[in-house]
């Protein structure tokens, strides 16, 4: 019996062709997802204590502040600093942005001041508006370093305008950034603050400084919604039959407040 071996090499060509479209058709999907839905990014510093933790693996959601250059994955970029379905962040919201000195760095923190308000520092605490946030004591709290070890911190709740309730960390008493004289957030632009108050380079400093400054609206790439998985860098130096006890399991799909 004869063997068609032209028919044979047509079938291999057509499975190998509908191999690659199936490859290209999964690769748009993934991008079309990143691009329009949400991205994961990994929180590799503490100045978000206590909401977020060195180690945690976060999702932003893209869809909430609208799209730009800056929700674009693998450095995609669109003509011009226009967003489509663009929207302000509501005070309180933790969001996802790329650092106005690098837009290689991604970075996190929270929406403390919108357009038009006027933001001060007096004594560590915050002020919006001439008026004191609110703020109580709740007891003492435990601060992460990058290298593992922990120190003390204290732990306090604030409440901003609209009733947004969050934990804080204070590391000093009098700390460099506990005072700052009121400034005006100017329309377009936001500012944001780390919940871990002494050891966060955020709107409190320049660019220039390391810090954020006032951050452009369109910088944002989403916002922080949940933790989907935690690990305890400080398990590095351990043996590797001890990694697996570095999960943190408790923050495992969790709620980001």
């Amino acid at each position: 019996m004869a063997i068609d071996t032209a028919s044979q090499d047509g079938g291999s060509a057509r499975r190998w062709l509908r191999g690659i479209g199936e490859l290209a058709a999964l690769l748009l999907l993934i991008t079309a997802a990143k691009t329009a839905i949400a991205e994961p990014f990994y929180v590799p510093s503490g100045s978000m204590e206590p909401t977020l933790q060195i180690g945690d693996e976060l999702i932003a959601t893209k869809y909430p502040y609208g799209y730009g250059t800056a929700s674009l994955p693998f450095g995609l970029t669109l003509a011009g600093d226009g967003r489509i379905f663009g929207r302000v962040p509501a005070r309180g919201d933790v969001v996802v942005f790329r650092w106005p000195g690098d837009p290689s760095q991604t970075w996190v923190k929270r929406v403390v001041g919108l357009p038009g308000d006027r933001i001060a520092m007096h004594s560590g605490r915050l002020w919006i508006n001439g008026e004191p946030v609110g703020l109580r004591p709740d007891g003492d709290g435990r601060v992460e370093r990058e290298n593992g070890t922990t120190g003390p911190a204290a732990r306090f709740v604030e409440t901003l305008p609209g009733g947004v309730s969050h934990p804080i960390l204070k590391l000093a008493a009098h700390a460099p950034l506990d005072e700052m004289p009121e400034v005006t957030v100017p329309v377009g632009d936001l500012f944001v603050m780390g919940d871990n108050r002494d050891d966060s380079a955020d709107s409190r400093l320049s660019v220039a400084s390391g810090g954020v400054g006032f951050l452009p609206v369109g910088d944002l790439v989403g916002k922080a919604e949940a933790v989907v998985a935690s690990w305890d860098l400080g398990r590095r130096s351990q043996p590797v039959w001890t990694w697996p006890s570095g999960l943190r399991l408790d923050r495992f799909l969790s709620a980001i407040d």
